[in-house]
Protein backbone atom coordinates (compact mmCIF):
# COMPACT_ATOMS: atom_id res chain seq x y z
CA UNK A 1 0.00 0.00 0.00
CA UNK A 2 1.04 3.68 -1.04
CA UNK A 3 1.80 5.89 1.88
CA UNK A 4 -1.03 8.25 2.73
CA UNK A 5 -0.67 12.24 2.45
CA UNK A 6 -2.34 14.09 5.75
CA UNK A 7 -3.21 16.76 2.95
CA UNK A 8 -5.32 13.81 0.76
CA UNK A 9 -6.55 12.47 3.64
CA UNK A 10 -8.17 15.67 5.12
CA UNK A 11 -9.09 15.95 1.61
CA UNK A 12 -10.92 12.54 1.39
CA UNK A 13 -12.89 13.51 4.35
CA UNK A 14 -14.40 16.66 3.27
CA UNK A 15 -12.46 18.74 5.84
CA UNK A 16 -10.69 20.68 3.42
CA UNK A 17 -10.47 21.52 -0.41
CA UNK A 18 -8.73 21.22 -3.22
CA UNK A 19 -7.80 25.27 -3.07
CA UNK A 20 -6.89 25.40 0.53
CA UNK A 21 -4.24 22.34 0.13
CA UNK A 22 -2.34 24.10 -2.47
CA UNK A 23 -2.61 27.27 -0.56
CA UNK A 24 -0.73 25.44 2.38
CA UNK A 25 1.67 23.51 0.71
CA UNK A 26 2.49 26.99 -1.04
CA UNK A 27 2.76 28.24 1.95
CA UNK A 28 5.06 25.27 3.56
CA UNK A 29 7.69 25.92 0.72
CA UNK A 30 7.90 29.59 1.93
CA UNK A 31 7.69 28.72 5.75
CA UNK A 32 8.85 25.96 6.30
CA UNK A 33 7.15 23.06 9.12
CA UNK A 34 4.55 20.47 8.46
CA UNK A 35 1.89 20.80 6.58
CA UNK A 36 -0.22 19.87 9.37
CA UNK A 37 0.96 23.10 11.67
CA UNK A 38 1.01 24.73 8.23
CA UNK A 39 -2.90 24.06 7.97
CA UNK A 40 -3.71 24.86 11.60
CA UNK A 41 -1.82 28.21 11.46
CA UNK A 42 -3.86 29.03 8.24
CA UNK A 43 -7.05 28.51 10.04
CA UNK A 44 -8.33 25.47 7.85
CA UNK A 45 -8.75 22.75 10.70
CA UNK A 46 -8.27 22.52 14.00
CA UNK A 47 -5.89 20.35 15.83
CA UNK A 48 -8.59 18.02 16.76
CA UNK A 49 -9.81 17.50 13.44
CA UNK A 50 -6.70 16.42 12.21
CA UNK A 51 -6.11 13.85 15.03
CA UNK A 52 -9.67 12.48 14.27
CA UNK A 53 -9.00 12.31 10.66
CA UNK A 54 -6.08 10.71 10.91
CA UNK A 55 -7.79 8.18 13.45
CA UNK A 56 -10.65 7.95 11.36
CA UNK A 57 -8.80 6.89 7.90
CA UNK A 58 -6.32 4.46 9.52
CA UNK A 59 -8.38 2.96 12.22
CA UNK A 60 -6.16 3.88 15.31
CA UNK A 61 -7.63 4.61 18.53
CA UNK A 62 -7.99 7.93 19.41
CA UNK A 63 -7.92 9.38 23.35
CA UNK A 64 -8.44 12.24 24.84
CA UNK A 65 -7.00 13.51 28.52
CA UNK A 66 -11.01 14.03 29.46
CA UNK A 67 -11.38 10.21 28.48
CA UNK A 68 -9.22 9.51 31.58
CA UNK A 69 -7.49 6.80 28.83
CA UNK A 70 -4.43 8.95 28.41
CA UNK A 71 -2.71 7.34 31.46
CA UNK A 72 0.78 5.17 32.00
CA UNK A 73 -0.17 1.86 33.14
CA UNK A 74 2.47 1.82 35.96
CA UNK A 75 5.22 4.16 36.81
CA UNK A 76 7.45 1.78 35.31
CA UNK A 77 6.54 2.19 31.59
CA UNK A 78 8.31 5.80 31.76
CA UNK A 79 11.10 4.35 32.05
CA UNK A 80 11.11 2.81 28.46
CA UNK A 81 10.82 6.36 26.80
CA UNK A 82 12.99 9.10 28.54
CA UNK A 83 11.37 12.17 29.27
CA UNK A 84 13.31 14.86 27.18
CA UNK A 85 12.51 12.69 24.30
CA UNK A 86 8.95 11.95 24.66
CA UNK A 87 8.46 15.74 25.35
CA UNK A 88 10.33 16.76 22.24
CA UNK A 89 8.41 14.26 20.41
CA UNK A 90 4.49 14.43 21.65
CA UNK A 91 5.11 11.24 22.65
CA UNK A 92 3.22 9.22 26.03
CA UNK A 93 4.10 5.65 26.71
CA UNK A 94 1.06 3.70 27.79
CA UNK A 95 0.80 0.02 28.58
CA UNK A 96 3.34 -3.13 27.77
CA UNK A 97 1.53 -6.43 26.59
CA UNK A 98 4.52 -9.01 26.12
CA UNK A 99 6.19 -7.64 23.58
CA UNK A 100 3.96 -4.72 22.27
CA UNK A 101 4.41 -1.16 23.81
CA UNK A 102 1.24 1.34 23.42
CA UNK A 103 2.09 4.80 23.15
CA UNK A 104 0.17 7.59 22.34
CA UNK A 105 1.32 9.91 19.26
CA UNK A 106 0.31 12.88 17.30
CA UNK A 107 1.38 11.99 13.81
CA UNK A 108 0.78 7.82 12.97
CA UNK A 109 2.72 9.19 9.39
CA UNK A 110 5.76 9.81 11.26
CA UNK A 111 7.69 6.92 10.31
CA UNK A 112 10.61 7.70 11.59
CA UNK A 113 9.70 8.52 14.99
CA UNK A 114 7.87 5.53 14.97
CA UNK A 115 11.54 3.20 14.12
CA UNK A 116 13.40 5.70 16.38
CA UNK A 117 10.66 4.67 19.53
CA UNK A 118 10.85 0.67 18.09
CA UNK A 119 15.21 0.88 18.82
CA UNK A 120 14.56 3.03 22.05
CA UNK A 121 12.52 0.54 23.42
CA UNK A 122 13.28 -2.80 22.07
CA UNK A 123 9.89 -3.49 21.89
CA UNK A 124 6.79 -3.51 19.08
CA UNK A 125 5.16 -0.37 18.71
CA UNK A 126 0.94 -0.14 18.83
CA UNK A 127 -0.52 3.62 18.62
CA UNK A 128 -3.29 5.55 19.90
CA UNK A 129 -4.07 8.96 18.74
CA UNK A 130 -3.99 11.85 20.88
CA UNK A 131 -3.97 15.81 20.00
CA UNK A 132 -0.05 17.68 21.03
CA UNK A 133 -2.14 19.51 23.73
CA UNK A 134 -3.38 16.57 25.68
CA UNK A 135 -0.09 14.52 24.98
CA UNK A 136 2.00 17.79 26.47
CA UNK A 137 0.28 17.92 29.54
CA UNK A 138 -0.37 14.44 30.59
CA UNK A 139 3.58 13.82 30.14
CA UNK A 140 4.31 16.84 32.10
CA UNK A 141 1.57 15.46 34.68
CA UNK A 142 2.78 12.00 34.57
CA UNK A 143 6.48 12.37 34.36
CA UNK A 144 6.65 15.06 36.82
CA UNK A 145 5.51 12.63 39.63
CA UNK A 146 8.00 10.03 39.54
CA UNK A 147 10.57 13.00 38.50
CA UNK A 148 13.14 11.91 35.23
CA UNK A 149 13.30 8.93 34.45
CA UNK A 150 16.15 6.30 35.18
CA UNK A 151 17.25 6.17 31.81
CA UNK A 152 17.69 10.06 31.52
CA UNK A 153 19.46 10.21 34.42
CA UNK A 154 21.64 7.83 33.32
CA UNK A 155 22.79 9.71 30.62
CA UNK A 156 22.07 13.30 31.18
CA UNK A 157 26.25 13.93 31.93
CA UNK A 158 27.08 12.46 28.32
CA UNK A 159 24.79 15.07 26.67
CA UNK A 160 26.60 18.30 27.33
CA UNK A 161 29.40 17.80 25.40
CA UNK A 162 31.77 21.30 25.25
CA UNK A 163 34.04 20.91 22.63
CA UNK A 164 36.81 22.05 24.83
CA UNK A 165 36.13 18.66 26.74
CA UNK A 166 34.90 16.99 23.60
CA UNK A 167 38.44 14.38 23.13
CA UNK A 168 38.63 13.93 26.24
CA UNK A 169 34.91 13.00 27.04
CA UNK A 170 34.70 11.22 23.86
CA UNK A 171 37.18 8.44 24.37
CA UNK A 172 35.76 7.68 27.99
CA UNK A 173 31.80 7.59 27.33
CA UNK A 174 31.41 6.86 23.56
CA UNK A 175 30.44 3.32 24.18
CA UNK A 176 28.26 4.81 27.10
CA UNK A 177 26.27 7.14 24.82
CA UNK A 178 22.56 5.51 24.88
CA UNK A 179 20.20 5.32 21.66
CA UNK A 180 17.73 7.96 22.42
CA UNK A 181 20.67 10.22 22.95
CA UNK A 182 22.02 9.80 19.81
CA UNK A 183 18.97 10.08 17.95
CA UNK A 184 18.11 13.43 20.23
CA UNK A 185 21.46 14.76 19.29
CA UNK A 186 21.00 13.47 15.56
CA UNK A 187 17.55 15.52 15.21
CA UNK A 188 18.49 18.67 16.75
CA UNK A 189 18.05 21.36 13.98
CA UNK A 190 21.82 22.23 13.94
CA UNK A 191 22.80 18.89 12.77
CA UNK A 192 20.08 18.01 10.76
CA UNK A 193 20.89 21.38 9.07
CA UNK A 194 24.64 20.36 8.98
CA UNK A 195 23.95 17.18 7.41
CA UNK A 196 21.94 18.57 4.34
CA UNK A 197 24.05 21.21 3.91
CA UNK A 198 26.74 18.64 3.40
CA UNK A 199 25.07 16.29 1.21
CA UNK A 200 23.21 19.15 -1.32
CA UNK A 201 26.97 20.97 -1.31
CA UNK A 202 28.39 17.91 -3.13
CA UNK A 203 25.23 17.30 -5.14
CA UNK A 204 25.88 21.13 -6.20
CA UNK A 205 29.61 20.73 -6.69
CA UNK A 206 29.17 16.99 -8.97
CA UNK A 207 31.04 15.17 -6.38
CA UNK A 208 30.50 11.45 -6.63
CA UNK A 209 31.74 10.19 -3.13
CA UNK A 210 30.94 12.25 0.23
CA UNK A 211 34.02 10.97 3.06
CA UNK A 212 33.34 11.38 6.29
CA UNK A 213 36.37 10.32 8.50
CA UNK A 214 37.45 10.71 12.18
CA UNK A 215 40.32 10.99 13.74
CA UNK A 216 42.40 11.72 17.18
CA UNK A 217 41.63 15.67 17.42
CA UNK A 218 39.24 16.17 14.54
CA UNK A 219 37.05 15.82 11.61
CA UNK A 220 37.96 14.99 7.97
CA UNK A 221 35.47 15.82 4.92
CA UNK A 222 36.19 15.33 1.58
CA UNK A 223 34.56 15.45 -2.02
CA UNK A 224 35.34 13.29 -4.52
CA UNK A 225 35.03 16.11 -7.58
CA UNK A 226 35.89 14.35 -11.63
CA UNK A 227 38.15 11.48 -9.73
CA UNK A 228 39.62 13.30 -7.38
CA UNK A 229 39.06 14.19 -2.94
CA UNK A 230 39.43 17.64 -2.33
CA UNK A 231 39.10 18.95 1.35
CA UNK A 232 36.49 20.85 2.54
CA UNK A 233 36.27 22.89 6.14
CA UNK A 234 35.15 20.28 8.41
CA UNK A 235 32.33 20.19 11.45
CA UNK A 236 34.04 20.95 14.72
CA UNK A 237 35.32 16.90 16.44
CA UNK A 238 32.38 16.85 18.89
CA UNK A 239 30.13 16.78 16.02
CA UNK A 240 30.89 13.16 15.04
CA UNK A 241 28.60 11.06 16.51
CA UNK A 242 25.64 13.49 15.73
CA UNK A 243 26.07 13.67 12.27
CA UNK A 244 27.29 10.08 11.99
CA UNK A 245 23.44 9.44 13.71
CA UNK A 246 21.63 11.20 11.47
CA UNK A 247 23.14 10.04 8.37
CA UNK A 248 22.13 5.96 10.00
CA UNK A 249 18.85 6.93 10.46
CA UNK A 250 18.34 8.65 7.17
CA UNK A 251 20.00 5.37 5.67
CA UNK A 252 17.73 3.01 8.37
CA UNK A 253 20.63 1.90 10.04
CA UNK A 254 21.23 0.90 13.10
CA UNK A 255 22.77 3.58 15.44
CA UNK A 256 23.69 1.76 18.01
CA UNK A 257 26.02 -0.90 16.10
CA UNK A 258 29.79 0.94 15.92
CA UNK A 259 31.36 -2.07 15.63
CA UNK A 260 30.49 -3.90 12.27
CA UNK A 261 30.54 -2.27 8.78
CA UNK A 262 26.64 -1.26 7.37
CA UNK A 263 25.34 -0.14 4.01
CA UNK A 264 21.73 1.63 3.62
CA UNK A 265 20.66 4.29 1.22
CA UNK A 266 18.50 7.47 1.75
CA UNK A 267 16.65 9.07 -1.03
CA UNK A 268 17.83 12.98 -1.91
CA UNK A 269 14.53 14.91 -2.94
CA UNK A 270 15.63 18.26 -4.46
CA UNK A 271 13.56 20.76 -6.16
CA UNK A 272 13.36 19.21 -9.52
CA UNK A 273 14.67 15.48 -9.36
CA UNK A 274 15.17 12.99 -6.98
CA UNK A 275 19.00 11.79 -6.05
CA UNK A 276 20.16 8.41 -4.64
CA UNK A 277 22.59 7.92 -1.88
CA UNK A 278 24.46 4.39 -1.29
CA UNK A 279 25.80 5.10 2.40
CA UNK A 280 28.87 2.86 4.12
CA UNK A 281 29.67 2.90 7.37
CA UNK A 282 33.18 1.36 8.82
CA UNK A 283 34.40 1.28 12.22
CA UNK A 284 38.40 2.69 12.58
CA UNK A 285 40.37 3.17 15.51
CA UNK A 286 39.30 6.87 16.20
CA UNK A 287 35.47 6.43 15.37
CA UNK A 288 32.95 5.27 12.35
CA UNK A 289 34.03 6.30 8.99
CA UNK A 290 31.07 6.93 6.48
CA UNK A 291 31.02 7.29 2.68
CA UNK A 292 28.54 8.46 0.46
CA UNK A 293 28.00 7.59 -2.78
CA UNK A 294 25.94 10.20 -4.81
CA UNK A 295 24.01 8.96 -7.74
CA UNK A 296 22.34 11.91 -9.35
CA UNK A 297 20.70 10.82 -12.94
CA UNK A 298 19.88 14.42 -13.31
CA UNK A 299 23.15 15.29 -13.60
CA UNK A 300 24.18 12.67 -16.23
CA UNK A 301 23.13 12.76 -19.46
CA UNK A 302 22.29 9.13 -20.32
CA UNK A 303 23.47 9.71 -24.23
CA UNK A 304 26.28 7.93 -25.57
CA UNK A 305 26.93 10.66 -27.93
CA UNK A 306 28.40 13.35 -25.43
CA UNK A 307 30.27 10.46 -23.68
CA UNK A 308 33.61 11.63 -25.13
CA UNK A 309 33.61 8.47 -27.97
CA UNK A 310 34.98 9.94 -31.23
CA UNK A 311 32.57 9.27 -34.43
CA UNK A 312 34.33 6.25 -35.75
CA UNK A 313 33.98 4.75 -32.16
CA UNK A 314 30.15 5.80 -31.93
CA UNK A 315 29.81 4.11 -35.72
CA UNK A 316 31.01 0.80 -34.22
CA UNK A 317 28.73 0.82 -31.04
CA UNK A 318 25.98 1.55 -32.53
CA UNK A 319 26.47 -0.89 -35.23
CA UNK A 320 27.09 -3.40 -32.35
CA UNK A 321 24.15 -2.71 -29.92
CA UNK A 322 21.56 -2.44 -32.89
CA UNK A 323 22.59 -6.10 -33.98
CA UNK A 324 19.85 -8.77 -33.12
CA UNK A 325 23.05 -11.18 -31.41
CA UNK A 326 26.28 -11.24 -29.80
CA UNK A 327 28.22 -10.06 -27.21
CA UNK A 328 29.62 -6.37 -26.10
CA UNK A 329 31.97 -6.35 -23.19
CA UNK A 330 32.96 -3.03 -21.34
CA UNK A 331 35.82 -3.27 -19.70
CA UNK A 332 38.10 -0.87 -17.51
CA UNK A 333 38.68 -0.36 -13.80
CA UNK A 334 36.76 0.64 -11.34
CA UNK A 335 35.72 3.81 -11.59
CA UNK A 336 36.10 4.09 -15.48
CA UNK A 337 32.64 4.81 -16.29
CA UNK A 338 31.49 1.59 -17.50
CA UNK A 339 27.83 1.33 -16.18
CA UNK A 340 27.20 4.74 -17.59
CA UNK A 341 28.28 3.30 -20.91
CA UNK A 342 25.79 0.29 -20.35
CA UNK A 343 23.28 2.44 -19.42
CA UNK A 344 23.94 5.23 -22.43
CA UNK A 345 23.59 2.38 -24.78
CA UNK A 346 20.17 1.01 -23.34
CA UNK A 347 18.95 4.65 -23.33
CA UNK A 348 19.89 4.33 -27.07
CA UNK A 349 18.38 1.00 -28.15
CA UNK A 350 15.11 1.02 -25.52
CA UNK A 351 12.04 0.31 -27.81
CA UNK A 352 8.30 -0.95 -27.04
CA UNK A 353 8.90 -3.67 -29.49
CA UNK A 354 11.99 -5.89 -27.49
CA UNK A 355 12.15 -7.26 -24.04
CA UNK A 356 14.89 -5.75 -22.27
CA UNK A 357 16.39 -6.90 -18.80
CA UNK A 358 19.01 -5.97 -16.35
CA UNK A 359 20.84 -8.22 -13.51
CA UNK A 360 22.91 -4.86 -11.52
CA UNK A 361 24.33 -5.02 -8.21
CA UNK A 362 23.64 -2.14 -7.51
CA UNK A 363 20.79 -0.78 -9.24
CA UNK A 364 22.56 2.74 -10.22
CA UNK A 365 19.83 4.53 -12.50
CA UNK A 366 16.46 3.38 -13.31
CA UNK A 367 15.34 3.36 -16.69
CA UNK A 368 11.63 3.13 -18.04
CA UNK A 369 10.93 0.57 -20.15
CA UNK A 370 13.87 -1.87 -18.73
CA UNK A 371 12.98 -4.58 -16.18
CA UNK A 372 16.09 -4.12 -13.92
CA UNK A 373 16.94 -6.98 -11.23
CA UNK A 374 18.90 -6.27 -7.57
CA UNK A 375 21.45 -8.78 -7.39
CA UNK A 376 21.07 -10.21 -3.87
CA UNK A 377 23.81 -13.37 -2.87
CA UNK A 378 22.68 -13.43 0.61
CA UNK A 379 19.47 -14.97 -0.70
CA UNK A 380 21.01 -17.04 -3.94
CA UNK A 381 20.52 -14.24 -6.02
CA UNK A 382 23.29 -14.13 -7.74
CA UNK A 383 24.58 -12.70 -11.58
CA UNK A 384 23.84 -16.48 -12.59
CA UNK A 385 20.87 -17.51 -10.85
CA UNK A 386 19.11 -14.33 -12.20
CA UNK A 387 20.60 -15.06 -15.98
CA UNK A 388 19.17 -18.51 -15.66
CA UNK A 389 15.79 -17.11 -14.81
CA UNK A 390 16.32 -14.35 -17.96
CA UNK A 391 16.23 -16.83 -20.32
CA UNK A 392 12.60 -18.06 -19.46
CA UNK A 393 11.54 -14.66 -19.80
CA UNK A 394 11.77 -14.27 -23.38
CA UNK A 395 14.25 -11.67 -23.10
CA UNK A 396 15.31 -9.42 -26.65
CA UNK A 397 18.39 -8.01 -25.19
CA UNK A 398 20.02 -8.76 -21.37
CA UNK A 399 22.50 -6.26 -19.65
CA UNK A 400 24.56 -8.05 -16.74
CA UNK A 401 26.39 -5.76 -14.25
CA UNK A 402 29.59 -7.70 -14.56
CA UNK A 403 31.13 -11.17 -15.40
CA UNK A 404 33.03 -12.20 -12.65
CA UNK A 405 33.06 -16.20 -13.25
CA UNK A 406 32.68 -19.09 -15.13
CA UNK A 407 29.22 -20.07 -14.35
CA UNK A 408 28.00 -16.39 -15.59
CA UNK A 409 30.35 -16.15 -18.46
CA UNK A 410 28.63 -19.32 -19.75
CA UNK A 411 25.58 -18.18 -19.29
CA UNK A 412 25.96 -14.71 -20.97
CA UNK A 413 28.04 -16.75 -23.72
CA UNK A 414 24.96 -19.00 -24.25
CA UNK A 415 22.47 -16.27 -24.56
CA UNK A 416 23.99 -14.56 -26.92
CA UNK A 417 24.64 -17.74 -29.55
CA UNK A 418 20.17 -18.63 -29.24
CA UNK A 419 19.78 -14.81 -30.00
CA UNK A 420 20.23 -12.22 -27.71
CA UNK A 421 22.28 -9.13 -27.41
CA UNK A 422 24.40 -9.14 -24.18
CA UNK A 423 26.16 -6.21 -22.52
CA UNK A 424 28.23 -6.68 -19.45
CA UNK A 425 31.64 -5.39 -18.06
CA UNK A 426 34.84 -6.79 -17.11
CA UNK A 427 37.98 -6.16 -15.61
CA UNK A 428 40.42 -5.43 -17.52
CA UNK A 429 43.31 -3.18 -19.15
CA UNK A 430 42.84 -2.77 -22.70
CA UNK A 431 40.14 -4.65 -24.88
CA UNK A 432 42.33 -7.12 -26.20
CA UNK A 433 42.77 -8.16 -22.69
CA UNK A 434 39.07 -8.97 -22.45
CA UNK A 435 39.56 -12.35 -24.99
CA UNK A 436 42.18 -13.84 -22.98
CA UNK A 437 40.50 -13.23 -20.15
CA UNK A 438 37.07 -15.04 -21.25
CA UNK A 439 39.13 -17.61 -22.00
CA UNK A 440 41.36 -17.99 -18.80
CA UNK A 441 37.82 -17.49 -17.11
CA UNK A 442 36.80 -21.08 -19.04
CA UNK A 443 35.15 -19.90 -22.01
CA UNK A 444 36.27 -22.06 -24.67
CA UNK A 445 37.65 -20.44 -28.21
CA UNK A 446 34.90 -22.10 -30.32
CA UNK A 447 32.33 -20.32 -28.36
CA UNK A 448 33.48 -17.12 -28.50
CA UNK A 449 34.32 -16.68 -31.65
CA UNK A 450 31.29 -16.48 -33.21
CA UNK A 451 29.25 -14.55 -30.03
CA UNK A 452 31.98 -11.98 -29.54
CA UNK A 453 30.97 -8.80 -31.23
CA UNK A 454 32.65 -5.77 -29.26
CA UNK A 455 34.37 -5.00 -26.67
CA UNK A 456 34.99 -1.48 -25.37
CA UNK A 457 38.40 -0.36 -23.36
CA UNK A 458 37.74 2.87 -21.25
CA UNK A 459 39.01 5.11 -18.89
CA UNK A 460 37.98 9.10 -17.24
CA UNK A 461 40.00 11.73 -17.86
CA UNK A 462 39.32 15.13 -16.62
CA UNK A 463 38.65 18.09 -18.93
CA UNK A 464 39.79 21.38 -18.69
CA UNK A 465 37.78 24.52 -17.74
CA UNK A 466 37.27 26.46 -20.35
CA UNK A 467 37.28 29.39 -18.44
CA UNK A 468 40.93 29.08 -17.45
CA UNK A 469 42.77 27.08 -19.37
CA UNK A 470 45.62 27.88 -20.61
CA UNK A 471 48.09 27.48 -24.00
CA UNK A 472 51.60 26.26 -23.68
CA UNK A 473 54.25 24.98 -25.89
CA UNK A 474 55.39 22.12 -24.56
CA UNK A 475 59.20 21.17 -24.76
CA UNK A 476 60.87 18.19 -25.91
CA UNK A 477 61.73 17.11 -22.77
CA UNK A 478 58.22 16.81 -21.64
CA UNK A 479 57.28 15.47 -24.95
CA UNK A 480 59.74 12.72 -25.05
CA UNK A 481 59.00 9.98 -28.07
CA UNK A 482 54.80 11.48 -27.48
CA UNK A 483 53.89 12.73 -30.89
CA UNK A 484 51.73 15.93 -31.20
CA UNK A 485 50.69 17.25 -34.32
CA UNK A 486 49.78 20.88 -32.14
CA UNK A 487 52.30 23.55 -31.63
CA UNK A 488 50.26 24.13 -28.82
CA UNK A 489 48.24 22.28 -26.19
CA UNK A 490 46.16 23.49 -23.37
CA UNK A 491 46.99 23.15 -19.36
CA UNK A 492 45.42 23.32 -15.95
CA UNK A 493 45.49 26.68 -14.38
CA UNK A 494 42.54 27.40 -11.75
CA UNK A 495 39.82 29.78 -11.42
CA UNK A 496 36.90 30.12 -9.39
CA UNK A 497 34.02 28.37 -11.94
CA UNK A 498 36.48 25.19 -11.25
CA UNK A 499 36.91 25.70 -7.33
CA UNK A 500 40.97 26.27 -8.70
CA UNK A 501 41.50 22.77 -9.51
CA UNK A 502 41.72 23.55 -13.75
CA UNK A 503 39.50 20.78 -14.19
CA UNK A 504 35.51 20.58 -14.86
CA UNK A 505 33.62 17.73 -15.82
CA UNK A 506 35.07 14.37 -17.50
CA UNK A 507 35.23 12.22 -20.37
CA UNK A 508 35.15 8.89 -22.06
CA UNK A 509 39.08 7.98 -22.98
CA UNK A 510 38.59 4.72 -24.54
CA UNK A 511 39.95 2.32 -27.48
CA UNK A 512 36.80 -0.09 -29.04
CA UNK A 513 37.75 -2.95 -30.80
CA UNK A 514 35.51 -4.21 -33.37
CA UNK A 515 35.48 -8.54 -33.82
CA UNK A 516 36.03 -8.38 -37.54
CA UNK A 517 36.77 -11.94 -39.18
CA UNK A 518 40.39 -11.00 -39.14
CA UNK A 519 40.35 -11.03 -35.22
CA UNK A 520 37.59 -14.31 -34.92
CA UNK A 521 40.14 -16.33 -36.98
CA UNK A 522 42.72 -15.09 -34.33
CA UNK A 523 40.72 -15.78 -31.52
CA UNK A 524 39.62 -19.34 -33.16
CA UNK A 525 43.36 -20.42 -33.31
CA UNK A 526 46.12 -18.85 -31.41
CA UNK A 527 43.86 -16.31 -29.03
CA UNK A 528 47.12 -14.55 -28.88
CA UNK A 529 46.69 -11.04 -27.05
CA UNK A 530 49.88 -9.59 -28.87
CA UNK A 531 48.51 -10.53 -32.38
CA UNK A 532 44.79 -9.57 -31.25
CA UNK A 533 46.05 -6.09 -30.42
CA UNK A 534 48.18 -5.86 -33.59
CA UNK A 535 45.61 -6.80 -35.70
CA UNK A 536 42.90 -4.27 -34.68
CA UNK A 537 45.77 -1.61 -34.51
CA UNK A 538 45.91 -2.51 -38.32
CA UNK A 539 42.28 -2.37 -38.52
CA UNK A 540 41.97 1.25 -37.29
CA UNK A 541 41.53 0.80 -33.75
CA UNK A 542 43.01 3.33 -31.88
CA UNK A 543 44.20 2.94 -28.52
CA UNK A 544 43.64 4.59 -25.34
CA UNK A 545 46.95 6.49 -25.55
CA UNK A 546 46.07 7.28 -28.98
CA UNK A 547 42.75 8.30 -28.09
CA UNK A 548 44.18 10.80 -25.23
CA UNK A 549 46.38 12.47 -27.75
CA UNK A 550 44.01 13.23 -29.79
CA UNK A 551 41.70 14.96 -26.83
CA UNK A 552 45.22 16.59 -25.88
CA UNK A 553 45.78 17.98 -29.50
CA UNK A 554 41.72 19.19 -29.45
CA UNK A 555 42.69 21.19 -26.61
CA UNK A 556 39.82 19.46 -24.48
CA UNK A 557 42.39 18.07 -21.87
CA UNK A 558 46.16 18.55 -20.43
CA UNK A 559 49.20 16.20 -21.51
CA UNK A 560 49.47 15.28 -18.01
CA UNK A 561 46.00 14.30 -17.36
CA UNK A 562 46.12 11.57 -20.22
CA UNK A 563 49.25 10.40 -19.14
CA UNK A 564 47.94 9.87 -15.99
CA UNK A 565 44.76 8.00 -17.08
CA UNK A 566 46.03 5.79 -19.68
CA UNK A 567 49.74 4.99 -18.54
CA UNK A 568 48.73 3.52 -15.23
Amino acid sequence: MSRLRLGEILVQQGLINESQLEQSIAAQKQQRGRIGEVLIRLGFVRELDIVVALAKQLSVPYVSKESGLLKPQSPEILTLVPKDFAQKNFVLPLSLNNNSLTCAIFDPLDLLLIDNLRKITGRDINLVLATKKDIAQSTEEWYSKEGKSALSEAVQDTYDVSPKDEVHIERKHETELSIDKLIERAEEAPVVKLVDLIIRQAIDQRASDIHIESYKDKISLRYRVDGALCELPPPARHLLLPIISRIKILAKLDIAEKRLPQDGAIIAKLEDRTVDLRISTIPTVWGEKVVMRILDKGAIELDIATLGFDQGQLDSIRKAIKAPFGLVFVTGPTGSGKSTTLYSSLSEIIDSTKNIMTCEDPVEYRLNGVNQVQVRPEIGLTFASALRSFLRQDPDIIMVGEVRDMETAQICVRAALTGHLVLSTLHTNDAASAVTRLIDIGIPSYLLTPSLVLVIAQRLARKLCPQCKEAYEPSAEQLGKIKIKSDLIYRAKGCEKCNHTGYKGRMVVSEVLLVDDVIKKIIGTTSSYTDIRDAAQKNGMSTLFETGIKKVEAGITSLDEILSVTLT
